[in-house]
């Protein structure tokens, strides 16, 4: 079923809607647009009641979205309402959370400021050809005429690699780091999982700092060695706050982001036809997809310092605000025919809100499109003919279960890359993906629910 065939209605009753996205109903997880549309015409800032027992306000529309999204009046530093942050993500480890992401100015300026220089689009540019070489061997090392899942064998394996290697993280230390973040991504919203949370937490603290160490006794061209050195310098709690937010949000958001520009390009072939016979277009597909059908689906948390009025409703001081991010890019008051995606839609960058706005802007954004650039064109270039694997699950792709909408994304894409070879002969039991030696962690690093989406 396309998008455009899940056309947004207003049809519901409203207290459904709010318990659908509150609860995290499959059907509005598998096609949250038709809900989004509701509540955008019914309720634009509505109250959520989440599992976490934390009620938070939701605010839908774009023109509200963007501008919540820089009003001071919402914080991101989560030590202003450190009883509500404890309820949501457990009592221990504040540390790791108190980074760029979470924090407001002065201190946000003085952390981006340094952290911005990774990220020049000098530097990203730099990068093209290692990210290209790191693409070309994932997908050389896919199986061409079986079923791969997409997802484990070059959405997650394309980022985290990119990442390892700006960070300076030796291969050899990084399937052991790669697992510890897997546990703390599944177990963050899972109070059963709390004596593992504890125990990762405490390992990736020590791990980085034990990489902070030698990367200063050992400076490189690295990333990470530019953290070091730069006059702002940055405190050893601040640095490795700052490794864990830029690896969590910058290797889910983009693996997550891949899937869904592949599988709606398939799932619209006459917009992947216009990519293979211009690849000059794929930049511009790159923006209009991550408004179409982006990666974050909402903001990572904010808190009101005093009470806001929006469209008539009031958010109470201290309450939790939450920006969906997927609705306000589909809503027809901002874009024309915003169900329809279409690849050769100008005026994209700088709109859509995919990649945030305000002083929390993606750090990132710069690597997102190129990483995201390079593995559409890889694909197309090598690939052509790819199509979706007839599989159980609808058009071969599971998308992400669960609560907690942070992420849009899938959990599996499982696609015959060349269709036209015969199927090859192995065991029923075989595995459907493979996962190279350099990423041999990616397994364990599934597409579970994380605490950062980069907004």
């Amino acid at each position: 079923m396309t998008q455009e065939n899940a056309a947004p209605t207003s049809g519901g009753a409203l207290p459904d809607l709010v318990s659908a996205v509150s609860r995290g109903a499959p059907e509005y997880r598998a096609c949250p647009h038709p809900v989004y549309a509701a509540l955008r015409e019914q309720a634009p800032v509505c109250l959520l009641t989440p599992p976490h027992g934390v009620d938070t306000y939701l605010i839908t529309r774009y023109e509200d979205a963007r501008d919540a999204l820089s009003d001071p009046r919402f914080s991101k530093d989560m030590r202003g309402a450190i009883d509500t942050y404890h309820a949501v993500y457990g009592s221990f480890f504040d540390a790791l959370d108190d980074n760029v992401l979470n924090s407001d100015p002065p201190r946000h300026t003085r952390l981006r400021r340094v952290l911005r220089s990774g990220f020049t689009p000098r530097r990203v540019e730099e990068m093209r050809p290692k990210v290209t070489a790191i693409a070309e061997k994932l997908l050389g090392a896919c199986s061409k005429s079986d079923a791969v899942d997409l997802m484990a064998s070059f959405a997650f394996p394309l980022p985290i690699a990119v990442l390892c290697d700006l960070m300076g993280i030796p291969e050899g230390d990084r399937p052991e780091i790669l697992a510890h973040f897997a546990v703390v991504s599944r177990a963050r919203f899972d109070p059963r999982m709390g004596a593992e949370l504890q125990a990762a937490e405490e390992w990736l603290r020590d791990r980085l700092a034990q990489l902070i160490a030698y990367t200063r006794a050992h400076p490189s061209d690295s990333f990470l060695s530019d953290l070091i050195r730069a006059e702002e310098g940055l405190e050893d709690s601040e640095l490795i706050s700052s490794l864990w937010v830029l690896f969590f949000a910058g290797h889910k958001t983009t693996a997550f982001q891949i899937g869904n520009s592949v599988l709606n390009l398939l799932l619209h072939p006459d917009q992947l036809e216009k990519l293979r016979r211009d690849p000059l277009l794929i930049p511009r597909a790159v923006e209009e997809i991550v408004r179409f059908e982006g990666s974050v689906e909402t903001s990572t948390f904010r808190y009101a310092t005093q009470d806001a009025e929006i469209r008539g409703t009031v958010i109470p001081k201290g309450s939790l605000v939450q920006i969906a991010i997927t609705s306000a890019n589909r809503d027809p008051e901002k874009f024309d025919s915003p169900d329809v995606l279409d690849v050769t839609r100008e005026g994209i960058q700088g709109t859509h809100l995919g990649f945030g706005h305000g002083t929390h802007y993606c750090l990132g954004a710069p690597l997102a499109r190129l990483e995201l650039e390079i593995a559409l064109s890889c694909l197309l270039r090598e690939f052509p003919e790819m199509e979706l694997a007839n599989t159980e699950e609808e058009n071969g792709a599971a998308w992400l279960t669960g609560p907690m909408a942070a992420f849009r994304g899938l959990q599996e894409l499982r696609l015959v890359l060349e269709p036209s070879r015969p199927p090859a002969v192995r065991p029923a039991t075989a595995p459907v993906a493979t996962v190279t030696s350099s990423t041999s962690a990616v397994s364990s690093v599934s597409p579970a629910t994380s605490t950062t989406s980069g907004n």
